[in-house]
């Protein structure tokens, strides 16, 4: 007996017939013992053990160790490694490190439930590969393996650094050299003090996370300084930093200024191992002035977008590995003076992965095992196999072969936890099951015979024997005391099936199965009771109909009245949903067995079978539907004899759908146009036996995508498959380019625009533009190429090209079959010149304070060597320098203009010159001019009013000026409908009120040859004599009298 055997149980149950084999000892503890293993058989989802102490559950791992990163030299600490099983009964639990026991008893281990507790962890000790076995009574697993490494991060050495010089405009590096460590480190610099670590400068500096070094594209004079190289590792539990002596950089000037080509320092190995799932960086980094830029692409395909904004950055990340990441990166290091690439290959593994894994299995003794694991994975994995967490190997009974276990003649010792291992050097993954080998007695309890078993007359019937039992027991039929065997009617099946054909009356009563093996035997018994068979009285007729309309089938059925009759319908064998009350098929209100099928579709064409059935047999009969509609889509589509502008479709015909397709439509599309639209045909109507057609009036050198469809006289059908895309035939250019123009430009130049001719009228590849100009009545052209498609400008320059010169000029269009026509012709202007006349007889009159007015005679147009825009007024004030003037221009012909935003009492020099598209002429003769003293700052003062039936009258004290003000001349309002100006002399003004209650707001100003003074705003109202200091609005009209706007508010 196995060690993980249970003890022998109580015989239970029935009392087992005598065997002739029972008087032998031997054979009746292997029937206790079966029994015993018996108990043991319901399925793993039992979660309860019995009382016995049997076996219900086998381990199952809810939590397995991980691995560890512990810091070195810390010696109060505690590491935990996480086991817990699911089982019953509950598991127990043991560890091993290494291959060999963790020993418990060790005071620095501890168990909580299945957790290993490592009390004060030495790396001596304690490292290792740690791996837990739970065990119960059905057997032991064994965890995948969780590794305890200690992590450590020494300091930098004492000694300082030798100082390094870089000169300007030239790259450099500085080396970090980081101290012993574990794990792998992150690295930044620091500038001359904690914490003043370094910031992304435009790409000039880069940090490898590889080496740690600092790398400087392109070095200048303020990057002097000293640098410390700052790392850190990162552990399970904790962080620890540590940075180097300092790294005296000193940059020497350079006044060469020297650019340089990008030469790449930080590459990447030409061979890189990225793992699937994981993230995959490459770094790449190169000196040049100026700095150079980096890009990265996939050399053999698309760069994965998931690159993101990396791909123009030192570092190219890639998350999430997959086999489709695999392939020729390129690093590409570009400026104005050259480029330098870098290329490698990723090529992507994987940790293994399970495609097929063994199931929990319940054999009988005797009998045979076959397992098989199926395990993906890069290098691809090796598989082992483990019985009660032991290793597994072909011996005696047993044959291991890769992922195939196979196992003979098993015994109760081959019962157990078995476990399938796939590895390779990126990881270990485990599969459990549990084997349990059955013996037992021949047992109905659970699957006994039908105790009623209904037939009808003239079918047939079959009763299952079907008793738990191991091994296999031999089985047979009685009914009431005759054996029954195989004859015309009756068949017993090796697997205990018992079949009787053309049932009769005479057939009703008891049938026993009878099961038998060395352990013992049963029986169980069954009554077939014999009904009257059911038939189709009305059978469905076959229909004919049109898309969209509404059949019924007809379906009635005899049957025993003792039992239930139910109709099923079923089309083409696919049963039909007859339940759901927004299908298509329905039941008959009020006829149990008729089918309505509403708004009938092509898919519902076919032949429909009704069935009606009880518990013992059923009926069925069947008809076909006929649904007529458009036609389906062609088939077969193919393109031939493609040419510039036409080619010939050929296509094979669809199906008619049982009206006669009448005629064909082509549909195509292309690359510019992707919407389907009807093409022309010739012929242009297609007839309904034509299988082949010319499309034409395409455009030459043009992807197109075409379908067919078909059409009767039930409407057009679905579309064909779209042909594969075709290009046509290439053709010389048939239209010239549009929008020919040009003028503008420098001295001695001649442009010549125009609109880039689309892709529909290129016609053809090496595409390009012609250009033909001349001088107005000469006799010879000028013919110049242009290449480039996208091109839209040509400048002519020439140093004998005289400025504004009439030319005339034509553009057509050519590619590589031929030329096109040329456009019409367009007249353009050379470029200007600058005027070489200056305006005279300037003049500048102070307006106010604040502004000016300057007035001057034109320049005769025949002088602009161009056409005249306008005129530009500078001025400046007299003790600034004229570079510094500020400036006006007019637009149009206009010979006088207003100045303001000027200075108070200030001297202002002036000038005047013209100016056209190519600058301005030469200044005009510098007259001189005086601004006006400004006026009083302060509003006039004890405003009052007084209301006289609609009139109001409102006074004011005079406003006094200063010596460096303009005196007062008057002051201003504006009624209702005029601006009026009152002399100086006056200090009052009466004004009619709204006919309306209402209040009138006020603004009194002083004016002068300074300008306007400050304003005095008071409000006033009809109903009181007060003078209001806030604003306020009732409900009334108002409106504003003020100097130069008015405010009214109905």
């Amino acid at each position: 007996m196995s060690p993980l055997s249970s003890p022998p149980l109580p015989l239970s149950g029935p009392p087992l017939l005598p065997l002739p084999i029972s008087s032998s000892p031997s054979v009746l503890f292997t029937v206790a013992t079966v029994l015993s293993l018996t108990a043991c058989s319901p399925s793993r989802l039992t979660s309860t053990s019995s009382a016995d102490g049997s076996c219900t559950l086998g381990p199952v791992f809810e939590e397995q160790p991980s691995s560890v990163v512990y810091p070195e030299g810390l010696s109060e600490g505690k590491v935990t490694l996480n086991c817990q099983a699911r089982a019953s009964p509950a598991a127990t639990y043991s560890w091993r490190v290494n291959g060999t026991d963790v020993p418990v008893g060790d005071p620095r281990y501890t168990l909580v439930a299945g957790n290993l507790v490592i009390s004060g962890p030495q790396f001596v000790r304690d490292a290792g590969s740690y791996q837990c076995l739970a065990i119960n009574r059905c057997g032991t697993i064994l965890s995948r393996a969780a590794n305890l490494k200690f992590g450590y991060l020494h300091d930098f050495p004492g000694e300082g650094r030798s100082p390094q010089t870089a000169y300007e405009g030239a790259g450099a590096f500085l080396a970090c050299q980081p101290p012993a460590h574990y794990p792998a480190l992150s690295y930044r610099w620091f500038v001359s003090e904690f914490p003043s670590f370094m910031k992304p400068d435009g790409g000039r500096w880069f940090v490898s996370q590889v080496t740690g070094n600092l790398y400087l594209a392109k070095a200048e004079p303020n990057d002097t300084a000293s640098y410390f190289c700052f790392t850190t590792i990162n552990m399970d539990i904790s962080t620890k930093s540590t940075f180097s002596k300092a790294n005296q950089l000193t940059v020497q000037p350079d006044g060469t200024g020297l650019s340089s080509a990008p030469a790449i320092k930080v590459g990447f190995p030409a061979e890189t191992y990225a793992l699937t799932g994981h993230t995959t960086q490459l770094e790449c980094f190169a000196y040049g002035n100026p700095v150079p830029k980096l890009r990265w692409r996939k050399v053999d395909g698309l760069l994965p977008s998931k690159a993101g904004a990396s791909a123009e950055g030192p570092i190219l990340t890639l998350p999430e590995m997959t086999f489709h990441e695999e392939g020729v990166y390129e690093c590409e290091a570009y400026n104005s003076e050259g480029r330098d690439t870098q290329q490698g290959r990723i090529t992507v593994q994987a940790q293994p992965e399970w495609l097929q894994v063994m199931s929990d299995s319940e054999v009988e003794i005797s009998s045979e095992l076959h397992w098989t694991c199926v395990a993906a994975g890069k290098p691809r994995p090796s598989i082992r196999w483990l019985r009660n967490g032991q290793p597994l190997s072909t011996q005696d009974r047993v044959e291991v072969n890769g992922g195939r276990l196979k196992v003979i003649n098993l015994a109760l010792e081959d019962s157990g936890m078995y476990q399938c291992v796939a590895e390779n050097k990126h990881g270990t993954i485990y599969s459990n099951a549990e084997l349990r080998v059955q013996v037992q007695v021949p047992d109905f309890r659970s699957n006994p015979v039908r105790r009623l078993v209904p037939a009808a007359r003239g079918g047939q019937v079959m009763m299952e024997c079907r008793p738990r039992a191991a091994p296999k027991p031999t089985l047979f039929w009685s009914r009431g005391t005759e054996l029954l065997t195989n004859s015309s009617r009756v068949t017993v099946t090796p697997d205990g099936m018992l079949r009787i054909h053309n049932i009769s009356r005479a057939d009703e009563g008891k049938y026993t199965c009878f099961a038998e093996n060395y352990l013992g035997k049963a029986n169980s018994t069954g009554h077939l009771s014999v009904r009257d068979a059911t038939k189709i009285t009305l059978a469905p007729s076959n229909a004919d109909i049109n898309q969209g309309e509404n059949v019924t089938l007809q379906c009635h059925a005899s049957h025993d009245p003792t039992m239930d009759l139910t109709f099923t319908w079923a089309l083409n064998g696919a049963l039909l949903d007859l339940e759901d009350p927004g299908g298509t098929y329905h039941r008959v209100e009020g006829i149990v067995g008729d089918l309505l099928i509403v708004s009938g579709q092509l898919s519902q064409a076919g032949t429909y079978s009704c069935t009606a059935q009880t518990v013992v047999d059923s009926a069925s009969a069947s008809a076909k539907l006929v649904v007529r509609g458009p036609p389906g889509p062609p088939g077969g589509l193919v393109v031939k004899n493609v040419a510039a502008t036409s080619v010939e479709l050929r296509w094979s015909r669809g199906y008619d759908n049982h009206s006669p397709i009448g005629k064909y439509v082509i549909m195509g599309h292309s690359l510019l146009s992707p919407g389907w639209k009807r093409m022309r045909t010739d012929p242009s109507n297609i007839e309904g036996n034509a299988e082949s057609t010319r499309v034409f009036g395409l455009l030459p050198w043009m992807d197109y995508e075409f379908q067919v469809i078909a059409s009767n006289i039930l409407g057009s059908g679905e579309p064909s498959m779209s042909s594969h895309t075709v290009r046509t035939q290439q053709a010389a250019p048939t239209v010239a380019p549009s929008g020919l123009g040009g003028g503008g430009g420098d001295r001695n130049e001649l442009i010549i625009t125009w609109t880039p001719m689309a892709r529909e009228y290129q016609n053809g590849d090496g595409f390009g533009y012609i250009l033909a100009f001349r001088k107005q009545n000469s006799p010879t052209w000028v013919v110049e190429r242009v290449s480039n498609v996208e091109s839209s400008r040509y400048v002519y320059s020439n140093q004998s090209l005289s400025p504004y010169c009439l030319f005339e000029v034509k553009i057509k269009a050519y590619n590589r079959k031929g030329e096109g026509p040329f456009s019409q012709i367009a007249v353009v202007h050379s470029a200007e010149e600058e005027p070489t006349v200056a305006p005279s007889r300037i003049n500048a009159t102070a307006l106010t304070a604040f502004e000016m007015q300057v007035s001057w005679d034109p320049i005769q147009h025949l002088s602009t060597n161009g056409v005249l825009q306008g005129y530009e007024i500078r001025y400046w004030r007299q003790h600034e320098r004229e570079a510094s003037a500020d400036r006006v221009r007019t637009a149009g012909l206009e010979t006088t203009a207003r100045v303001v935003g000027l200075r108070p009492s200030t001297r202002y020099h002036v000038t005047v010159m013209a100016y056209n598209s190519a600058g301005t002429g030469p200044a005009s003769a510098r007259t001189t001019v005086t601004t006006r003293r400004p006026p009083p700052n302060r509003p006039p003062g004890n405003v009052s009013w007084k209301t006289d039936g609609s009139w109001v009258t409102v006074r004011w004290d005079h406003v006094k000026t200063l010596d460096n003000e303009s005196a007062v001349l008057g002051y201003k309002h504006e009624g209702q409908s005029a601006l009026k100006v009152l002399d100086k002399g006056k200090t009052s003004v009466t004004l009619p009120l709204p006919k309306d209650n209402g209040y009138v707001v006020l603004e009194i100003r002083s004016w002068g040859e300074g300008g306007d003074g400050a304003a005095q705003e008071t409000i006033v109202s009809r109903d009181s004599g007060e003078t209001w200091t806030d604003w306020v609005c009732p409900n009334n009209i108002y409106f504003l009298i003020k100097c130069t706007l008015i405010h009214y508010f109905p």
